[in-house]
């Protein structure tokens, strides 16, 4: 490893950072990988894990880097040991990426000649281990950074967002091969060809025309300030200005109002003072506007002694009824539970506000019947679930047209973490075909049709009412029946890849 290669993996991770938002430079990614890819040349495999951990450690620091923010400032962990906590973060984030160098320098030695799609191939890989292992992590994929390029994500309902990091990765591929040697244009020609494909696909799919029927949906964006959310002090200013931002959005009319992930200061449908008092309050302001409100709430059960609580998010009608209720299935590690908290015992010491919670089973599906129509079938993720497109896929699998996600963002302070938690809302409404309306504490809310655009979309910290029509899905894709089959294609054609066989030139 010399100097040399050190400064073009480096360049590639602060490129691939720079596509990514808050600075959002989504044209870097198609030729941010080139430094790196080569740099592997001639290396050796071990150089090439070094090479491609260095990238990934400075890609992820530049693009997570927001989880200083949320650890020091409400995990109440002085900045030196937050900022390491990250940097820890960023280095196991970047031994995903290590491998990707090595099995590329041994696949470019033993099969040059198909070098060109195996690279997405492995790449993809490694995405989709990200994505599955150690509970997941799937921040910051290549796919993301594309998620304003209507006509190259619309692929994502045959591939999901992986069928995006593979173009991305087989085009930056065939540019460094014709740089490297201006005889190998076959890799270029193959990726240019490709792209025209997923492009025609694209622009097919952005002009076909919307399905019938239609809901009409407002968000409440109530900016409440993470250290008074859940201060008895303010209990009342925080029901208030929900209420108050509520009867705004009646102007418009809605079908459904939605507020954030634990908009309330209270567990909703407590049995222990006072939340009895507070939840029928609740339900009496729900009756006198007659609309069905979608919220999200924590909740508890007693059990053997034991409070087993639960991230929910409950559907009452226009009567203040309960109609449904879903308790969040993905739960966030060291956020909402500690993993081997026998071993890391003392993780609680540090994190405050660190919650045993309990996960959800049940991919519910909600329904409601608007004002004239149909009844429309609506599921929610809560906060970090919508980042993981198997577990939306199952949602909509199970029957919902709309997704909606409910969430607070207040943890992430003003930094890109916010941009980049809606970037992928936009997939996850393109891989499925469903709108997604989108109601966070503090921002970004908004409304994404099934084709992926951004209809509306809130400030961060400002109070914000949103409303909107639009169509609910009426097909599943391929990617919501059928998963993740292009990700596993990936995965046998990387295994194939870097089985040792007779040199292919």
């Amino acid at each position: 490893m010399t100097r040399r290669t050190l400064a073009l993996s480096t360049l590639s991770g602060l490129l691939l950072a720079a596509s990514f938002p808050s600075l959002g430079y989504s044209f870097l990614a198609w030729f941010a990988l080139v430094p790196l890819l080569l740099a592997l040349r001639d290396q050796t495999v071990r150089t090439g894990l070094w090479l491609s951990a260095v990238f990934g450690l400075v890609f992820f620091c530049g693009t997570v880097y927001w989880v200083t923010n949320s650890v020091h400032v409400y995990g109440h962990v002085p900045l030196l040991p937050a900022t390491l906590i990250t940097l820890l973060l960023c280095v196991i984030l970047a031994l995903f990426i290590a491998p990707f160098g090595g099995a590329a320098v041994h696949i470019r030695m033993s099969r040059p000649g198909l070098f060109f799609l195996a690279a997405p191939a492995l790449w993809v890989t490694l995405e989709y281990a990200r994505t599955h292992l150690f509970s997941g992590f799937p921040w910051a994929l290549l796919g993301y950074s594309q998620y304003r390029s209507l006509p190259v994500i619309q692929v994502a309902d045959v591939t999901g967002v992986y069928g995006i990091s593979f173009l991305i990765v087989l085009v930056n591929a065939g540019i460094a091969d014709v740089l490297a040697d201006r005889k190998r244009y076959l890799p270029l020609v193959t990726a240019s060809v490709m792209t025209a494909v997923v492009l025609g696909y694209g622009y097919y799919r952005t002009s076909a025309p919307e399905g019938p029927g239609s809901i009409r949906m407002a968000v409440v964006q109530g900016n409440i300030e993470q250290d008074k959310k859940w201060d008895p002090a303010y209990q009342a200013e925080v029901i208030a200005t929900y209420k108050r931002l509520t009867l705004k959005a009646l102007e418009a009319k809605p079908d459904l109002v939605i507020w954030p992930e634990t908009a309330i200061p209270f567990y909703f449908e407590g049995v222990e003072d006072p939340y009895p008092a507070l939840t029928d309050d609740l339900r009496r302001f729900i009756r006198s506007i007659g609309t069905p409100l979608l919220f999200g709430s924590p909740t508890y059960e007693k059990k053997d002694r034991r409070y087993l609580l639960r991230n929910s998010a409950f559907l009452l009608d226009g009567d203040g009824r309960t109609k449904t209720v879903y308790h969040k299935i993905h739960l966030v590690p060291y956020g909402e539970y500690i993993p081997m908290k026998k071993v890391l015992f003392f993780v609680e010491k540090l994190v405050q506000a660190i919650g045993d919670f309990q996960t959800g089973t049940e991919y519910t599906v909600m329904r409601f019947r608007p004002a004239a129509g149909d009844d429309i079938a609506v599921s929610t993720v809560i906060c970090y679930e919508i980042i993981f497109p198997d577990l939306v896929r199952r949602f909509v699998n199970n029957g919902a047209t709309v997704m909606t996600t409910v969430t607070n963002d207040a943890w992430f302070g003003r930094t890109g973490a916010p941009y980049q938690h809606f970037s992928m809302a936009v997939l996850r409404a393109v891989e499925n075909r469903v709108p997604v309306a989108r109601a966070a504490n503090t921002g970004i809310s908004g409304f994404i049709d099934a084709k992926g655009r951004i209809l509306e979309a809130s400030p961060i910290f400002t109070e914000a009412v949103l409303t909107r029509s639009f169509t609910p899905g009426s097909t599943k894709t391929f990617y919501t029946r059928y998963g993740d089959v292009f990700s596993w294609l990936c995965v046998l054609g990387t295994l194939l890849a870097v089985i040792p066989m007779p040199r292919i030139k």
